[in-house]
């Protein structure tokens, strides 16, 4: 049994009820963030918050997020995770009567929140991931974390069912990104990824990952990645909170080359901001 927090108390996970009448479980409305501790410390809270903070405005959820930035670090604390974990917080519009029309302004949202131990795959790191292309059937506000996921889950489900470990969305012939990361191709030792829209998500791993290749020299660029020119790319790779940097291995049942150095140095100078935030 676990610790969760729900609307402003700590209590164990089976006691965590709410109404059936809940936005969140009537129609998948609400916002939601995974945060990573590594060694027991969260990783880059602040980022998280602020992208919740936009959701939550995007949707139209009041929701007053400040008092919320202490839970993550209680909830370690209260399950004992002194290692890697996961944290998963998510905002609902609250509980109302059933209608398509939002609820009254002060309906409260619910807020709800768990931590888990989190023991990442060491296959994504070596040899890597494998991935298949997938049409882009969501809505067009992927740019809102929301908790209603069920094209990702479909996708993620296919690609479990083909052998592989993310499914990648193209739309209009350009490669967006994964089921639950975002994606870089690299050509001739450049960096590429698909540029801020409706129709990605902005990615916490993906900006540190642009930052560090500005910061050392590494060429690279927010650009349209075609799916007609990944033949020709020298390495993919993919980044989240749960996968960090991890190269794609295989794509549409095509190996990739297995020499990726420029994969491999964004993944160690990633790994070094890690251990600087999280010693």
């Amino acid at each position: 049994m676990s610790t969760v927090y729900l609307n402003g108390r700590y209590l164990p996970d089976d006691q965590a009820l709410i109404s059936p009448l809940d936005r969140g479980f009537t129609y998948g409305d609400g916002v939601y963030e995974v945060i990573r501790a590594y060694n027991g410390r969260i990783f880059l809270l602040a980022e998280h918050f602020a992208r919740l903070a936009s959701s939550c405005a995007k949707m139209r959820i009041g929701a007053h997020l400040t008092p919320l930035e202490a839970v993550p670090a209680k909830l370690l604390e209260a399950n004992g995770l002194g290692g890697d974990a996961l944290i998963y917080v998510q905002i609902t519009r609250g509980t109302a009567p059933r209608s398509h029309l939002f609820p009254p302004p002060d309906t409260k949202p619910t807020v709800f929140a768990m931590a888990w131990a989190f023991k990442p795959n060491p296959a994504l790191a070596d040899p890597g991931a494998s991935a298949v292309l997938e049409p882009d059937v969501r809505w067009s506000r992927c740019d809102i974390k929301v908790t209603s996921l069920i094209p990702n889950s479909f996708a993620a489900q296919r690609a479990r069912d083909l052998g592989a470990h993310e499914g990648l969305f193209v739309r209009d012939g350009a490669v967006l990104e994964g089921s639950l990361s975002n994606f870089f191709a690299v050509a001739d030792g450049e960096v590429r990824t698909a540029p801020l829209s409706n129709y990605i998500l902005p990615g916490i791993t993906r900006a540190v990952v642009l930052d560090l290749c500005r910061d050392h020299g590494i060429p690279c660029r927010e650009t349209p990645v075609y799916a007609t020119e990944l033949p020709d790319a020298d390495e993919l790779f993919l980044t989240s909170t749960v996968y960090d940097v991890v190269p794609i291995d295989c794509l549409d049942g095509r190996r990739l080359p297995a020499d990726r150095p420029v994969t491999r140095r964004i993944a160690q100078l990633f790994r070094g901001v890690v251990e600087r935030e999280c010693a």
